[in-house]
């Protein structure tokens, strides 16, 4: 339950912390319009409306949950260390690639997470969904209070550490749910 928490926590947790930022980061960088900067922005979570969806999907159809976690959580690692080099040099349309490349990795592992939630102990899906849940926004606290004392390449870079750290803790002790690819 824990290594779920520690995912939730990486990958929701940062999504709401990168939503709140990410409109000034592209204002700043790149010296463009809040309309413009908040509508650039917004591509990282309206990937949400097909990304989260499809990693409850891998997670149902690779054949092992665990390891799809783990593919999640080294995408949202390599996605947000790719976006703590992104400085006004780059083209926007490529701040934007690499941005929406790691909303894929941070929005898919928030669904891949629910997918193993049931199977952990069926009796206490609820409570377990409640904790994951609640970590996610923790997380989001956590990350953002950080974000106040440093700046946008540090805060990208604390990110992916973040996703490493929950990847390693899902490596050593998440382990494959019994049965959940069983037939009902």
């Amino acid at each position: 339950m824990a290594a779920l928490n520690t995912t939730y926590f990486a990958n929701f947790g940062a999504e709401l912390a990168v939503v709140s930022m990410l409109p000034a980061f592209f204002e700043s960088v790149f010296s463009i319009s809040p309309t413009l900067a908040g509508m650039v922005a917004a591509s990282f979570a309206v990937v949400n409306l097909f990304a989260r969806p499809i990693g409850g999907v891998l997670s149902d159809s690779l054949g092992n949950r665990k390891r799809t976690m783990l593919m999640y959580m080294v995408g949202i690692a390599i996605g947000f260390f790719a976006m703590g080099f992104i400085n006004a040099t780059w083209p926007l349309w490529v701040a934007v690639a690499v941005t929406i490349l790691c909303s894929l990795f941070v929005q898919g592992a928030e669904g891949a997470t629910f997918a193993v939630i049931p199977f952990i102990k069926r009796n206490m899906t609820g409570q377990i969904s409640g904790m994951a849940g609640a970590y996610g926004n923790v997380g989001a606290v956590v990350y953002l209070i950080i974000y106040s004392m440093v700046d946008s390449q540090t805060f990208f870079f604390i990110l992916a550490g973040g996703a490493a750290f929950s990847f390693l803790y899902c490596l050593i002790f998440l382990k494959e749910p019994e049965g959940s690819f069983a037939d009902e």
